[in-house]
């Protein structure tokens, strides 16, 4: 760092308080860097968190858990307009969306779990410093870079050392250029939880999970919803099977949803009944109007302003974070983790990112993790898991593979929920009998797929699982009928 930086000189007119000093600080609070404090602090190192904005990150406050509560809402209220076929009586001018309550049951959920991390951090003695984070290159605290800048909330600065760090600091909504969100016509997901009325129309601009998971809870609380994707699918890093389905699903429901289509920007016009915007497709344009739109094209690493240019450390041409296997980036004392580094951005994926950044800092060797063996979950209606590969992935790799299906039309605890859409697919290689991957759509699907990740972990065979007993009546039953059914040995279907 030049000695005419600002912060610098900032740190050096302030250097009279003393510098925190650690055996581990982690830069961003999320669910990958308050893990890996968590464990840093269990093999006895002195941590602390730096965190500009509140402990949980994203995935608390503005991603996975606040979402979620929306959507559980979102079911609920479906559920009740079909109690008929339940045998319960219903009128149904007597049902009605509060959506003020269904924001403060969210707000409620996240300040619970808010809570419990707080007691969580204050149980392992993780030193919290609520502030903006900058690393610095040597200077007078430290002889080599990696020691972080912390402007206070009070405009106050504040330094701490340490022997490691790991940047973890997340990522936020990709916009589009011309389409920035203002809050108002043009949202970011961001955006859409603090939606204060549910607007009459929206468009969604991206079919990948968090585009399709707000497609669903918006059309469940009867909301006109476009989903507008570039790609020639929605959620198109899935099995092309599951992937239909959920289209088919979300048709079925009033969905309407345009593939292959692209926005033009510029021709976006915005009036008091919400906003007009030229989409083409081939050579046909679409004239398309909502009330909204939500933007959902993907995320981008937060690393701007975090003083890399003052390391070593390298980043890819899309702005991540470059490290090796055990997340060490070209400074090894410091390493990176979670969306930051690009790879499976999901909060999962993160907290063993941390977990593994810390065992190889304190000398383990845990083993890589592979990025296709991280579960993925899409919390739509009906939800969507899956493990491994696509049945393309493996065709393209080669593989001679088996595939079998078991729909949950076959399974009595499906039929007794009402909820006999989708189905459990399960790819095998036919030459070694490995599992190659397993993909859900129906019932509780995210629950599900932790014994197939479990199974690929253990390196399990389909009979292996298969033969384990699967209880009845579970929905559980479709993973293990469906493994069965790769050596047509199934008794369900």
């Amino acid at each position: 760092m030049q000695l005419d930086h600002p912060v610098l000189w900032e740190l050096m007119r302030g250097c009279y308080l003393m510098a925190i000093e650690v055996d581990v600080a982690v830069l961003g609070g999320g669910p990958g860097g308050y893990t890996a404090a968590i464990r840093a602090a269990q093999q006895g190192k002195r941590t602390a968190i730096i965190e500009m904005s509140k402990l949980g990150g994203t995935c608390l406050h503005q991603g996975c858990i606040p979402s979620k509560s929306l959507l559980r809402s979102a079911d609920v209220y479906a559920t009740l307009l079909k109690a008929h076929t339940y045998g319960i009586s219903v009128a149904e001018n007597a049902i009605s969306i509060d959506f003020d309550r269904v924001q403060q049951r969210k707000d409620q959920t996240v300040d619970q779990l808010y809570r419990g991390l707080q007691s969580l951090m204050a149980k392992y003695g993780i030193t919290i410093i609520n502030g903006k984070g900058r690393i610095i290159g040597p200077s007078i605290f430290s002889p080599r870079s990696g020691t972080v800048a912390v402007e206070l909330a009070d405009g106050e600065m504040e330094s701490v050392v340490s022997k490691h760090l790991i940047v973890a600091t997340g990522s936020r909504p990709r916009q589009i250029p011309g389409l920035e969100a203002d809050g108002r016509y043009i949202l970011t997901s961001d955006d859409a939880l603090k939606l204060e009325s549910l607007p009459a129309s929206i468009m969604i601009v991206g079919g990948g999970v968090i585009g399709v998971e707000w497609a669903s809870l918006l059309n469940d609380f009867g909301v006109e919803v476009t989903i507008v994707e570039a790609s020639d699918r929605i959620l198109a890093t899935e099995d092309d099977d599951v992937s239909r389905e959920m289209a088919r699903l979300l048709r079925k429901r009033g969905v309407k949803i345009l593939t292959s289509v692209s926005l033009k920007a510029d021709t976006c016009k915005t009036n008091e009944s919400g906003l007009t915007i030229t989409a083409g497709s081939g050579e046909d344009d679409l004239e398309l109007q909502a009330s909204c739109m939500l933007v959902s094209i993907g995320r981008i690493p937060n690393t701007e302003g975090l003083g890399l240019e003052n390391t070593d450390i390298r980043t890819d041409a899309n702005g991540f974070i470059v490290t090796n296997s055990f997340y060490q980036t070209s400074e090894r004392h410091i390493y990176a983790i979670g969306d930051v580094i690009g790879g499976v951005q999901l909060a999962h994926a993160a907290a063993h990112e941390g977990i593994a950044a810390v065992e190889h800092l304190n000398g383990e060797k845990p083993d890589a993790i592979a990025g296709h063996l991280i579960p993925r979950c899409v919390y739509a209606r009906p939800e969507t898991s899956s493990v491994g590969w696509t049945e393309r992935q493996a065709r393209e790799k080669g593989i001679d593979v088996k595939v079998a299906k078991m729909p949950f039309q076959a399974i009595g605890k499906a039929i007794v929920a009402g909820e006999t859409d989708g189905f459990v697919k399960v790819i095998a290689d036919n030459e070694t009998n490995d599992i190659i991957g397993v993909h859900i759509i129906g019932l509780h699907a995210t629950d599900l797929i932790a014994e197939a990740s479990l199974a690929q972990l253990l390196d399990a065979t389909p009979w292996e699982v298969g033969q384990s007993i699967h209880p009845h009546p579970t929905l559980s039953e479709a993973l293990g009928e469906a493994m069965l059914a790769l050596d047509g040995a199934s008794t369900a279907f």
